[in-house]
């Protein structure tokens, strides 16, 4: 039986398109426009729709996404290996806060949509009712985490309305320069992790006590509006002079391991009886803090996945919510895209800030952005950083860019919108800066797959093709290739998309990470020297 050949072209100026057959299309393959292929070509990838000369520009989405370095004939396969990747765009020039958005009449208005959610003593929303335990150090992890079995086999079933407890551990603290510039960016991120909207408030605090990070340096006095009577008096000596409740492992009051364990657990359970007494209510969808991130990207991303999310991403700024979208190497490229959609002159001046502060941190590397595509996002169709920035911005939809936050920094209540939130493109360290941020909702997009989760926000997870929907089918919360398939549209998936997020936040749905507990390592972005 033969297949009928599927292509996906992006922009009516482009002279490639992809493969959307499962397994590709073979050698000869004769498409609807009657171009016969030369070769066989692996689903996802390229084809010459018509001849390309040497040194000619290779176009998808509209934008030359680079340059061909042979003659490549009609029907040929066009992959990395035959493109030269272009320069990128410099930042002189660039148009900044010329393009308004317009809004599209046949996208509906959800200003009135509404989800359960546990509101904070800051006016902030959870998504969920979590512990979190912040420590100041690596070293201590190990104790916590015998701590953190016992808080959650003996503690957890007596307090049904806490939806969990969270380590917050990480591999900073010691043995860095902690004063050097850029030593802010990953102090403010674990500072700003401890106050995300899903941890209600409550600060918990594990110390080894000859640390760097002191805990009176990751939250100083003024830095945060603790929770009425956080710590009951004469029940934590170890409480600082900033009034945390601090569980310092050196204190001589501690004699022994166990001794440390149960101060943790003791500490736990005062937080949690707090936690347990909040109840969920119903809130505006204008509460919701959405982070949007791709990984394990494929040549779909910016054709399925990536668009449905760019369409819920409209619905819910329109709506007053605020979405996130970030991966500095991953935009880099699209940088004029971004500066034009900007709200602001100003906000247009903070992007190109951000990036260019993120070039010249690569360029002390001795790198450049080519080394960000993957083996993996080559073998899903996506030549260069070129190719996966213009499938990668898509997620953040057409609405007006309205601010910009630099790594670790955290959304201020009137900061709301679309916001770049400036982050390295790591799939680990993206996630743990835009909770940082202060998100309380996780979107994120893949095509070759990835089990990535977070133990301290709910993350839905959107495939870009349906054999992987099919084969993680217990991975995957959407299935964004149906629109590939022509079964969906981007109009009617992105609005399922918006619909689902709004269980998730209300706690009437698990995504599949949450379910199975499938949680990735808090990774902190540390610029600055190591000692």
């Amino acid at each position: 039986m033969s297949v009928k050949p599927v292509l996906i072209q992006m922009d009516a100026a482009d002279n490639v398109a992809i493969v959307g057959n499962d397994g590709g299309l073979a050698k000869d393959t004769v498409l609807p426009s009657g171009l016969r292929l030369v070769q066989a070509i692996p689903q996802a990838h390229k084809v010459a729709l018509h001849a390309i000369a040497k040194g000619a520009a290779i176009c998808r989405y509209g934008v030359t996404i680079g340059y061909a370095m042979q003659d490549l004939p009609a029907g040929s396969w066009v992959h990395e290996r035959v493109i030269q990747m272009p320069e990128p765009r410099n930042f002189e020039q660039l148009p900044m806060a010329t393009k308004s958005p317009v809004l599209d009449p046949s996208k509906p208005d959800l200003s009135g949509a509404t989800f359960m959610g546990y509101r904070n003593p800051d006016g902030s929303v959870g998504t969920r009712n979590l512990l979190g335990v912040t420590t100041t150090v690596q070293c201590v992890s190990g104790v916590l985490a015998h701590a953190m079995t016992r808080i959650q086999k003996e503690l957890l079933p007596r307090y049904p309305h806490v939806d969990g407890a969270v380590a917050l551990d990480h591999a900073y603290g010691c043995g860095v320069a902690i004063d050097a510039p850029d030593a802010v960016i990953p102090i403010r991120t674990v500072r700003n992790i401890s106050l995300n909207p899903n941890f209600g408030g409550e600060l918990m605090v594990v110390s080894l006590g000859c640390e760097k990070l002191q805990p009176e340096r990751l939250l100083p006095p003024g830095s945060i509006a603790l929770q009425p009577a956080a710590v009951e008096v004469g029940k934590a000596s170890e409480a600082s002079a900033a009034g945390l409740d601090v569980v310092r492992l050196q204190d001589p009051k501690y004699v022994g391991f166990q001794s440390m364990v149960q101060a943790i657990v003791d500490g736990a359970d005062r937080h949690l009886q707090r936690l347990n007494r909040r109840t969920r209510e119903c809130v505006s969808v204008s509460e919701l803090v959405v982070g949007v991130q791709c990984g394990g990207s494929d040549a779909f991303s910016g054709a399925t996945a990536n668009p449905v999310v760019g369409y819920a991403t409209d619905l819910l700024v329109q709506a007053g919510a605020t979405v996130m979208f970030s991966e500095n190497t991953e935009v880099r490229d699209a940088v004029d895209q971004l500066t034009a959609r900007a709200a602001s002159e100003a906000v247009a001046a903070d992007i190109v800030k951000e990036l260019a502060w993120y070039d010249a941190y690569l360029q002390r590397g001795h790198v450049d952005r080519s080394a960000n595509t993957t083996p993996g996002n080559k073998a899903g169709g996506l030549s260069n950083i070129v190719e996966k920035a213009m499938g990668s911005i898509v997620k953040s939809g057409t609405q007006a860019i309205s601010h910009v936050l630099s790594p670790g920094e955290k959304l201020r209540r009137d900061q709301r919108g679309l916001v770049f939130a400036a982050t390295p493109a790591s799939d680990f360290i993206c996630g743990t800066l835009q909770l940082a941020a202060g998100m309380n909702l996780h979107v994120f997009t893949t095509g070759r797959g990835t089990p990535y989760g977070l133990a301290e926000c709910p993350v839905i997870k959107v495939a870009t093709r349906t054999d992987l929907a099919t084969r993680w089918h217990d991975l995957m919360d959407v299935n964004a290739g149906t629109v590939a398939d022509g079964d969906s549209t981007l109009a009617a998936s992105g609005l399922a998309l918006f619909e689902l997020m709004l269980e998730v936040a209300s706690g009437a749905h698990q995504p599949w990470a949450e379910r199975w507990g499938l949680h990735n390592q808090l990774v902190l972005f540390n610029p600055a020297p190591v000692t």
